[in-house]
């Protein structure tokens, strides 16, 4: 590698160091949410009614919903991480915000599928 490569790589060095936290971040986000759906799930057919068909239904959507979205997370996050070290590299970038509001749609339906969930189980004790 010439110098001027090496001073350039130096140069950039903050801006690759943020794309991996911000990389790193994701994954965390993707870890707790795949565990939450897990937990609740599990949850649910251990100490819940599993006697009724629609919750135990919403249940199931809730978690595989959230390791289905955890996954999803995860190859966004890794999409980004590689086009955005490319975009630095190159000097040019280009922010988009696709994984961002996929990540948001997803997470509005899981919480959908909770509130349901939870109403249907209030519904009983009442």
């Amino acid at each position: 590698m010439s110098q001027l490569e090496q001073k350039n790589q130096l140069l950039f060095t903050q801006q690759h160091l943020a794309n991996e936290r911000t990389y790193l971040a994701w994954i965390r986000t993707a870890i707790a949410i795949i565990g939450i759906g897990s937990l609740s799930s599990s949850l649910h057919f251990l100490i819940g009614d599993t006697e009724k068909m629609a919750s135990n239904i919403l249940a199931l959507i809730a978690g595989s919903g959230a390791a289905a979205l955890g996954v999803l997370i995860i190859i966004f996050a890794t999409y980004s991480f590689v086009k955005n070290k490319k975009q630095i590299e190159t000097g040019v970038f280009y922010m988009t915000s696709f994984p961002a509001l996929a990540t948001s749609i997803f997470l509005i339906i899981l919480a959908i599928v909770a509130i349901a969930y939870f109403i249907i189980e209030w519904l009983v004790l009442i």
